[in-house]
């Protein structure tokens, strides 16, 4: 126990030393050289490959290992809808990092309002959820169907918050009304390992060293169109998601922030 208590003690001092002065600069050069290439034009390359690499990096200084599974059941050239469980802030270092499917984020509003990381965010065309009435929400749909072609694809959270125990919460239905609108299969993603990294009850935002598992599960594809479409492909993704992960993790758990 001794010795498990001064590896952590090192890996602490590790990360205020050498890894936070590299992810600090990495993450206001990714910024930049995102904005910049976008308005430079090739959006589709500079609205992506930055930020994977960067996620790539954040993973790599932090020493983390990586599982991934599942990585045949999808092709690189077709748009899909990724929903995912959402255990913390690895979750989007993690699948940008690994997914290897160029994409967008569908994320709140509010995120928007991010210093630097907001406006990169709005530079590279990510999808921001405006929920204040019928129109903007028809906004929103419009902006996926037009980002959303050509082997660009989507990641959504269904649960819409960070769990508080690892377990996962209810699926909102909103990812699943945006595959049906589009017609595009949903292909459920288990992420394990970012709750035990960093999960969101930490006093301190230092890092815990733990393993990164993500399944890449089989796209579902749509059956026809409608309420009946959408209820049958949420409740197909939230079972695949769940059987991805370990038993202590499958069991449902109620989130009052979601």
């Amino acid at each position: 126990m001794f010795i498990v208590h001064c590896m952590q003690y090192f890996y602490y001092l590790y990360q205020i030393v050498v890894a936070l002065p590299i992810l600090l600069v990495s993450t206001g050069l990714t910024a930049t050289v995102t904005m910049v290439g976008c308005a430079a034009g090739h959006a589709h390359f500079w609205a992506y490959w930055p930020a994977r690499v960067w996620s790539w990096l954040f993973i790599r200084v932090l020493l983390l290992p990586v599982h991934i599974e599942g990585k045949e059941n999808i092709s690189p050239d077709k748009s899909y809808v990724f929903v995912a469980n959402h255990q913390g802030y690895f979750d989007i270092f993690l699948i940008y990092a690994f997914l290897n499917n160029s994409f967008r984020w569908m994320m709140k509003k509010s995120l928007r309002k991010m210093p630097l990381l907001g406006k990169a965010c709005e530079s590279s065309g990510q999808i921001f959820v405006d929920k204040s009435g019928p129109k903007a929400i028809k906004r929103t749909y419009d902006a996926a169907r037009r980002i959303l072609q050509g082997g660009v694809s989507v990641v959504i959270f269904p649960e819409g918050a960070r769990t508080f125990t690892g377990c996962m919460g209810y699926f909102k239905k909103g990812a699943f009304q945006l595959a049906d609108e589009l017609q595009l299969p949903v292909v459920p993603l288990s992420i394990d390992g970012p709750f035990d990294v960093l999960p969101r009850t930490a006093r301190l935002p230092l890092v815990h060293w733990h393993p990164l598992m993500m399944k890449i599960h089989k796209p579902i594809e749509p059956q026809g169109k409608g309420k009946e479409n959408e209820l049958r492909t949420l409740e197909a993704a939230y079972e695949a998601v769940k059987s991805g992960m370990p038993a202590h993790r499958q069991k449902y758990v109620k989130n009052d922030d979601q």
